[in-house]
């Protein structure tokens, strides 16, 4: 009984933490937005006072190519930090259900070894 207990308190706390972003994940977002940031202000100040050079041409493709990538990264992350605050509140019933059952769970071992 207690094996069982413990591996569906373990599932859960699997699922949950899979579910959410880590800090870590939420300090790159905020980098990564920064960076973002800062690539449009050079691609910007490079196509208004920068000589009309391939070599310049280069740099404000890559600019653009890094610009989208760090685009796409902050989508996902907008993406799964939406899932799981989505799945935070469906999860929220589900945990209160399952804490109610934990807790009539031990109830009945309390009451089988009598406490």
């Amino acid at each position: 009984m207690k094996s069982e207990l413990a591996e569906e308190i373990l599932t859960l706390v699997e699922t949950r933490s899979s579910c959410q972003p880590a800090l870590i994940e939420f300090e790159m977002a905020y980098q990564a937005r920064v960076a973002v940031d800062r690539i449009k202000f050079a691609i910007k100040h490079t196509e208004e006072f920068g000589p009309r050079m391939e070599q310049m041409r280069e740099v404000g493709l890559q600019l653009l190519d890094a610009l989208q990538r760090l685009e796409a990264v902050d989508r996902r992350f907008q993406q799964r930090s939406l899932v799981a605050r989505e799945g935070h509140a469906s999860n929220r019933n589900a945990r209160e259900a399952f804490g109610e059952e934990i807790r009539s769970s031990h109830q009945r071992v309390g009451r089988r070894n009598g406490r």
